[in-house]
């Protein structure tokens, strides 16, 4: 069986055609329109979007059919144009050159963590919250990300039907094959919903090498997190 993620395609497409327009009128926040950053922000807007999984022709048929919608194209240009501007503010000493597997920093041993991803419902009518800010700390304090690609807070859009990811920064460690716990916490903050923080823990294993790039399989799918207005009460408090 072969399973794929239709909305690569779909992504990769809407993303060229706005740096290929974009490129034509030249603004002053646009620098550079090298592959490298295309697909910088292919995987932006991948990692804020749910996936459209298909195993068929007739699948893959039905699927087309629903992304032809005007509003979601609308909502999906607005994702891929976001995702140009940090990319294009976001200049990395690499970002020129050919990129071939996943990108190493150096040698000194760490602990990579996984690209955390989930969703934010109502937990009333399990319905996706979009205009929530969702604070990712460790330790208590708001953890660090990869690079400023990555928002912290995240903040929820209609688009992205509540979905929501982080890419933490890689803390060093003292030396390979070392298994340590971290603790996390996500608070959750949106209009007309009572705050709310929820709390993990995530045991990583250190490698022999940083790991400075996404790799859409190195992936840690959270609990989905239900959030109640000020006026209903929680039943699992």
């Amino acid at each position: 069986m072969n399973v794929h993620n239709i909305m690569e395609e779909v992504v990769e497409q809407n993303v060229n055609e706005l740096y290929d327009q974009i490129k034509k009128t030249k603004p002053s926040w646009f620098s550079c329109d090298c592959a490298n950053c295309r697909l910088d922000t292919v995987s932006y807007v991948l990692n804020r979007i749910p996936p459209k999984y298909v195993v068929s022709g007739r699948g893959a048929a039905h699927s087309t059919q629903e992304l032809s919608d005007t509003q979601l194209k609308a909502d999906l240009d607005s994702l891929c144009l976001e995702g140009i501007r940090i990319v294009n503010s976001t200049k990395r000493p690499y970002h020129t050159q050919v990129k071939s597997g996943l990108a190493v920093t150096n040698s000194v041993p760490a602990f990579n963590f996984s690209i955390f991803t989930g969703t934010l419902m109502d937990g009333s009518n399990f319905e996706p919250i979009s205009g929530a800010d969702l604070l990712l700390k460790l330790n208590g304090k708001p953890a660090e990300m990869v690079d400023s690609s990555w928002s912290n807070p995240f903040t929820t859009r209609s688009s992205t039907k509540g979905t929501y990811s982080f890419m933490v920064k890689s803390i060093p460690a003292p030396k390979e094959g070392i298994t340590q716990k971290f603790n996390f916490s996500l608070e959750v903050t949106a209009p007309n919903y009572s705050k709310t923080s929820f709390h993990f823990e995530v045991p990583v294993t250190s490698d022999a090498y940083t790991k400075t790039e996404i790799d859409s399989t190195f992936s840690l799918k959270l609990n989905d997190l239900l959030i109640f207005k000020d006026f209903i009460e929680n039943p699992m408090e």
